[in-house]
């Protein structure tokens, strides 16, 4: 692990941001956390991460001037990058939660979980504590148990044909893709900051790519 890279946590105001800050620092990474295009520029990897709706978080951070170096960075230099939560929604192509575009770094859609009201009786948003599957082998799963599980917090997941980009999968009331990686570009559902060992493991995995 080296902590001399520079691991930007992009700040375009949607989401508690030094929450990951915390976890970055308990594997023994510093990180900044900035809206400044000079920061994200001269990044080794970057975080997007956000919570909400996911027209509002578009729109932030096209207002905020930072897509096309994130575009840059990411697709041109592709230096290593994690989506989490509304931040790895926003990789995708669309959302049934709004009508704008998303960046489309990811052939995938973000859609609604979709529950028969006679069948089940569970809850909208998904929330808590749930185990995943690892679908390939990838430098963000190393580490990770038979038993790994995240917490999640969530009314929206990804759907995409293209089976090559599916890392993670979960089940709630049915299976459903909970993350997502390509290249280098990895995109997770649950918010690793707050699951405990399981998330320490995804965090360190990321420094160390």
């Amino acid at each position: 692990m080296s902590k001399d890279q520079k691991i930007v946590i992009i700040d375009y105001k949607v989401g508690n941001l030094s929450s990951i800050a915390n976890m970055l620092k308990k594997v023994g990474q510093r990180s900044l956390i900035s809206d400044k295009p000079e920061d994200i520029e001269t990044a080794d990897k970057l975080i997007l991460p956000g919570v909400g709706a996911f027209d509002y978080g578009i729109t932030q951070l096209n207002n905020s001037g930072l897509s096309s170096v994130l575009n840059k960075k990411a697709c041109e230099e592709k230096i290593p990058f994690l989506g989490i939560c509304l931040g790895a929604q926003l990789l995708t192509q669309s959302s049934e939660e709004g009508v704008l575009p998303g960046l489309g770094w990811f052939q995938a859609k973000t859609v609604k979980f979709k529950f028969d009201p006679t069948e089940t009786k569970l809850k909208i948003p998904h929330m808590g504590w749930t185990d995943v599957t690892i679908e390939h082998p990838s430098p963000l799963t190393i580490g990770l148990e038979e038993e790994a599980r995240f917490y999640f917090v969530h009314s929206f997941h990804f759907t995409t044909e293209h089976k090559e980009e599916i890392l993670l999968k979960s089940v709630y009331g049915y299976e459903f893709v909970s993350a997502l990686h390509r290249d280098n570009i990895f995109a997770v559902q649950f918010h690793p900051e707050k699951s405990h060992k399981f998330g320490l493991q995804v965090m360190k995995n990321f420094v160390d790519i």
